[in-house]
């Protein structure tokens, strides 16, 4: 009976927890929270929550803060970026989404409290400070994405999401993950069911694979691109045979594709571009026949693929195909089927040949075409006007010889980008043609176009840019052109016979342009630019006036700015603070005068400043200290005056050429000058600068490699709508005394590393410490008054090409370790007071009599002056008898045994012995050398006795 009771009454009491469970409006009441009619969040979570954003910062920077709705309204399921489960019962959060919301500080382990969190991302949250992953809430998690958030100390990354027995998705993109050393110590769930991994952008080595191996069967699309993986290609990637997308790009792997990814039946997309593949694409191809059915695009671009392009059709599901930048030959084959699926087609930066063939036939509906910088060298096929869905050809920097033309663009309505420039096409359109298609980017540099200003380019209404440059257009800008001109973020007609005046540009062009007019034949003042114009280039032209139209404008975005070679005038305007971000300026070959505004000094991007060949004076303002960018200054041609500023050095220190020629300089050489560690180019010739030459030359650290470095060139990039174009690339070019001439250097400036401190009063010794600049290609030292010997050392500088000490007082003999300098081609030690006898070599007895003349004391080849003991004497006739009659029968017989043992010994010997055969060539090299030294000796005297 009691028992009875007890029952009923813990069976009443279930029934009441039960209901109350059955019913969310009870549950929710008790809580305090709302009203019974709506299920919300439960309360731990909220708090959860509010405690996580209280240890988060926000940068606002545009977007909307995700936080403004949190902590307003007691239900965390309404609040932005959260997602809650609504099963009629309870409300868990189940999704967390704050992908790129500017936020900054630390991550609470509050998240551990979200028991039922499926979905995570906190990508594009850079701030954020992440120790380690303990915060995670392991056992729920299906997805997470840490993209782009500093992840270097968080070393038990690959432990934590080995843990997440539910994780399918992760992202942890350019997080500089720390690379796995050891995995012995982890202990993988066998549970995890990972389909989708991108690890793209860190530093992980080879070893990473091994922890993905361990989960071969699930993965579906895996991203491991611009890491450090090496070596082959593992095996390994071919046993996952549910993979769908792989992406291995940006990693210095070898070799070709293993035979394993014959198996991948299901591959859609591989992407292996930037690596070091060296494989023939022909058996690249065959290595892939597993997904021929399967494969939509290939990306192999920027390797070492070889041999003819093969025919790929076979992939009948193929739509991008990107074979750039790789060493594939040949032309295009003729047996090519038809590919019908293929959109995109790049085989750019290759060394395919011939002619380009009907396109149109073979891969109809193809949108994008890109054949630029390879050896096309025939013609264009008409049917590339039949390629109704074409949107982009590009065909630049090739050799195809051909007359375009309305035929070859017939039927090409969807065509917005349009690249044929630096080939040698004529365009033959009559003046009434309408195109079928409006162009985003025009380009045809180098195309035959003139002699009148292409009439089709009117109906153009909403191009971006324009490059019509060396196309052979003469006479005056139609008026026409500037209503089309509008939309322009970019035109250059340079290289043309353009004449006339310009207009008011700043309402003729669009407001962020950039403009190329150079090499033209206009005249006038130059007309106001646009206010956020971001280049100008007006060179070589006849424009006179003032640059007092520069102040006119805003100037903040202008980078590139070159008014060289006019007939501009007066004083440089005192406006450069407005500039803030230009990088190239140069006024070179004007009229020019006065001083240099110490406003220049503002221009704290600037990396070129070219002046040269004006009539400026007065002295290098202090105030230029404050550009720590620049590269180039070049000052050559004026007047400028003072001593050689020593700031240069201190303030200055990424100067790589610094041009001060033929001003009136005065002074020493500062020592604070050696400071300047990358110069490759130091020419401060034909001034008034006294004094010794500076022993420090040696600190010039580049000068003091012997390596050559890269090309040195500086380029403004114009970025449009998020991407770098090809269409506002400028390089900047200096003129160099050069093997006594000047030569202009633009892409190839850094190959060559000069000193010229000729014609001025320089003193003394050269430092012996100038023979350890053995990366100088070329010295200068003539007409000053320098004293002593050349220096012992000069042999060391292996790789110069030019030497000038001539107009000097140098004495002594000339060293023999000059003729150890095998590239010089240029040679001037006349008039000084050297003595002795020119050392031999086959390099300098090559050099005509006048590079040693006016050495009173120097006597030996190429000189007609003998050294002592050099002198013949004719041989005494007597004497000749007598030799004459030693020659006998038996002398012959003898010298014919001698030949026969003395020829079969030593033949016989090398021929029979491997040590002695090596002996002998090597002995052979030897004296090569010292063989065409006598030769050149002999050469020489017959030519004197002759």
């Amino acid at each position: 009976m009691i028992m009875g009771k007890n029952s009923l009454h813990l069976l009443h009491v279930f029934f009441i927890v039960f209901f109350q469970f059955l019913n969310p409006a009870l549950i929710i009441s008790s809580s305090g929270v709302g009203d019974a009619a709506t299920i919300r969040c439960i309360e731990r979570e909220r708090q959860a929550l509010l405690k996580f954003k209280k240890a988060l910062i926000h940068y606002p920077s545009g977007n909307s803060s995700v936080f403004t709705s949190w902590g307003f309204g007691e239900d965390c399921c309404e609040w932005e970026g959260v997602q809650c489960s609504n099963n009629g019962t309870t409300s868990y959060i189940t999704s967390l989404d704050l992908f790129y919301q500017d936020l900054g500080g630390k991550i609470t382990p509050s998240l551990l409290e979200l028991h039922h969190l499926k979905y995570l991302d906190l990508g594009l949250n850079p701030w954020l400070d992440i120790e380690n992953l303990d915060w995670l809430p392991l056992s729920s998690l299906t997805y997470l994405d840490l993209s782009e958030i500093d992840l270097t100390n968080s070393t038990g990354w690959v432990q934590s999401i080995s843990n997440m027995p539910l994780l399918k998705e992760l992202h942890l993109r350019d997080c500089s993950l720390p690379d796995i050393t050891h995995l012995s110590s982890f202990r993988f769930n066998s549970s995890v069911s990972l389909s989708v991994v991108d690890l793209s952008t860190n530093s992980l080595s080879s070893s990473i694979l091994n922890w993905l191996f361990n989960f071969s069967s699930s993965l579906v699309d895996i991203d491991l691109s611009y890491n450090k993986l090496k070596g082959s290609i593992p095996e390994a990637f071919g046993e996952m045979v549910s993979i769908t997308n792989l992406a291995l790009a940006g990693n210095q792997l070898e070799g070709g594709l293993p035979k394993s990814f014959g198996n991948l039946s299901h591959l859609q997309s591989l992407d292996l571009s930037g690596n070091n593949l060296t494989e023939e694409l022909h058996e690249l191809l065959q290595k892939l026949s597993g997904a021929k059915k399967s494969l939509q695009n290939l990306v192999l671009s920027d390797n070492r693929l070889t041999g003819p392009l093969p025919d790929f059709t076979r992939f009948s599901t193929l739509m991008g195909l990107y074979l750039d930048n790789n060493r594939l030959s040949g032309s295009f084959p003729q047996n090519f089927e038809n590919l019908p699926s293929l959109v995109d087609l790049s085989l750019s930066g290759n060394q395919i040949t011939g002619s380009l063939p009907d396109l149109s036939s073979v891969f109809p509906s193809l949108e994008y075409l890109a054949l630029q910088n390879n050896q096309l060298n025939g013609t264009i096929d008409r049917g590339l006007g039949q390629l109704h869905k074409l949107r982009v050809f590009i065909c630049a920097f090739n050799s195809l010889k051909d007359t375009i033309s309305e035929a070859h663009f017939s039927n090409l309505s969807s065509l917005i980008d349009l690249d044929i420039s630096y080939n040698a096409l004529t365009c033959n359109f009559s003046s009434d043609w309408v195109p079928p298609f409006q162009l985003d980017f025009i380009k045809l540099s180098s195309c035959k176009l003139g002699p009148r200003f292409p009439n089709w380019l009117r109906t153009q209404n909403t191009s971006f840019a324009l490059d019509i440059s060396n196309a052979g257009i003469e006479g005056n800008i139609p008026t026409w052109f500037w209503d089309v001109s509008l939309l322009l973020f970019y035109v250059n007609i340079s290289h043309n016979q353009i004449n006339g005046s310009l207009p008011d540009l700043s309402s003729r062009l669009n407001n962020h342009s950039g403009i190329d007019f150079s090499y033209n034949l206009l005249s006038g003042p130059i007309p106001r630019i646009p206010n956020l114009a971001f280049s100008l280039n007006l060179s070589k032209n006849m424009f006179i006036g003032s640059l007092s139209f520069l102040c006119a404008i805003a100037g903040k975005f202008l980078t590139y700015i070159d008014l060289s070679e006019n007939r501009l005038s007066g004083e440089l305007p005192y406006c450069w603070s407005q500039f803030k971000e230009l990088s190239i300026l140069s006024l070179a070959n004007n009229n020019l005068y006065g001083e240099i505004p110490s406003s220049i000094g503002s221009l704290s991007q600037i990396q070129m400043l070219n002046l040269r060949n004006n009539n400026l004076s007065g002295e290098v303002p202090f105030s230029l200290k404050g550009c720590a960018k620049l590269s180039i200054i070049d000052l050559r041609g004026n007047r400028f005056t003072g001593v050689v500023p020593a700031w240069l050095g201190t303030h200055l220190t990424s100067l790589i050429v610094l041009i001060l020629r033929s001003n009136e300089f005065n002074g020493s050489i500062p020592p604070q000058i050696c400071h300047l560690n990358r110069i490759q180019i130091f020419d401060l010739s034909h001034n008034q600068v006294s004094g010794n030459i500076p022993p420090c030359f040696s600190n010039f650290t580049v000068l003091a490699e012997s390596k050559n470095s890269n090309a040195t060139t500086i380029f403004s990039y114009i970025s449009y709508a998020g991407r770098a174009t090809d269409v506002g690339t400028y390089a900047a070019d200096a003129f160099v005394q050069w093997k006594g001439q000047d030569m202009e250097y633009g892409k190839n400036l850094g190959l060559q590393k000069t000193i010229d401190l000729s014609s001025n009063r320089l003193s003394g010794k050269i430092p012996e410490q100038v023979g350890s600049l053995v990366g100088l290609h070329s010295l200068n030292l003539s007409r000053n008054i320098l004293t002593g010997n050349i220096i012992q050392n000069v042999g060391q500088m292996e790789l110069l090409e030019s030497l000038d000490l001539s107009a000097n007082k140098l004495s002594g003999e000339i060293p023999r370790s000059l003729a150890h300098l095998n590239f010089l081609s240029v040679l001037n030690l006349s008039s000084n007071n050297l003595s002795g006898k020119i050392p031999s070599s086959t390099q300098l007895q090559s050099f005509d009599a006048t590079v040693y003349a006016g050495n009173s004391e120097l006597c030996g080849l190429p000189l007609p002056k003998k050294c002592p003991g050099e002198e013949t004497t004719p041989k005494d006739k007597s004497i000749q008898e007598d030799e004459d009659r030693s020659i006998t029968q038996g002398f012959y017989l003898s010298m014919g045994l001698g030949f026969f043992f003395g020829f079969w010994g030593f033949f016989g010997t090398i021929l029979f012995n491997s040590r002695s055969r090596h002996a002998y060539f090597k002995f052979l090299n030897h004296i090569t050398d010292r063989i065409c030294v006598i030769m050149a000796l002999n050469w020489a005297r017959l030519q004197q006795r002759f």
